[in-house]
């Protein structure tokens, strides 16, 4: 089994944001030595309780403090940016650390409406012209605009020995319609995405010959169920502390909530099976919300052992 990791930089226990920000090299450091296939960082803005806003500004840093494990955004929310500023910012990261450097793109706002207003103005017109921004994006990371085209003699420098790859995350149908049509692998979210995500899946590989694809999941281990079951619990009630303003309708939390896997090694060895097959995915993702940094590292540690016996 593969697993890999997505990390949102959450402040847990009363930890500022630097402390967070440590806490997010602390842990790419364990699952690069722990043999974990990905580590991704999430992009949010004005979100209390997280402390990324800027991807590729953590990776530049957990690049140089890992060896071989691949790392990347989960992602890069297109809508807020020029194609070419990105293209630069991640063929940079792929000159520093060749071979190993992920694109995940997504277009969520990833904060409230007034933050997005902030940062790019008109998201949700900008959402509609995401195909384009992509393929605009594609054609800066290959190099392959048409003679006839504005940028055919514009370079997103500097330019990498291997290409970034990139990836498209989502949660629906349309994003992986999406997927299929750019012939981009594809990041399915299972932990807040449609109820039909397998048949989503198996669609979008019918499309794509079997494109890889990755699940996203939140997962918490911990050494007995019910301690899992505590600390689950520990960590619904500190973001409720955080961030008072309700996140979304009581049935959509509801949902949310059922699709996290809680429990011991064996159970969450045995559900993770179960969803693998049930996607028949290539990798599985894994996003751990706890109190403490002590509790998700020990969360990982479990996983890989998980991982590295059934491999």
């Amino acid at each position: 089994m593969k697993l890999s990791i997505l990390d949102q930089s959450p402040l847990f226990a009363d930890a500022d944001a630097k402390q967070a920000l440590e806490a997010s090299m602390e842990l790419a450091v364990l699952a690069d030595q722990s043999g974990y296939e990905r580590y991704w960082v999430a992009e949010h803005h004005g979100m209390q309780g997280l402390a990324s806003p800027a991807p590729d500004i953590l990776l530049g840093i957990i690049g140089s403090k890992t060896e071989n494990i691949r790392i990347g955004s989960g992602a890069v929310l297109l809508p807020n940016y020029r194609p070419y500023n990105i293209a630069e910012r991640y063929r940079m990261l792929a000159t520093l650390y060749p071979g190993r450097v992920d694109l995940g793109l997504g277009r969520a706002p990833g904060g409230s409406a007034e933050a997005s207003i902030a940062l790019a103005g008109n998201f949700l017109e900008k959402v509609k012209e995401m195909p384009a921004y992509m393929d605009e994006l594609l054609h800066f990371l290959q190099d392959d605009f048409s003679p006839e085209h504005l940028y055919s003699r514009v370079t997103a420098a500097p330019v990498p020995p291997v290409q970034p790859e990139p990836w498209l995350l989502g949660t629906s149908e349309r994003s992986a319609k999406l997927a299929a049509t750019k012939k981009l692998p594809y990041v399915f979210g299972h932990f807040m995405g449609a109820d039909n995500g397998p048949e989503i899946v198996a669609s979008y590989k019918r499309q794509t010959e079997n494109l890889p694809t990755i699940v996203a999941v939140s997962v918490l281990c911990a050494a007995t169920e019910q301690e899992a079951l505590e600390l689950a619990e520990e960590a619904k009630r500190k973001r409720e502390e955080q961030d008072p303003s309700p996140q979304a309708d009581p049935e959509e939390q509801s949902k949310i909530a059922d699709k996290q896997i809680i429990g011991d090694k064996a159970l969450v060895q045995e559900k993770l099976t179960a969803l693998q097959e049930a996607y028949q995915c290539d990798e599985i993702m894994v996003l751990t919300m706890a109190p403490t940094y002590e509790a998700r590292a020990f969360s990982y540690r479990q996983l890989a052992e998980i991982m590295n016996q059934t491999k």
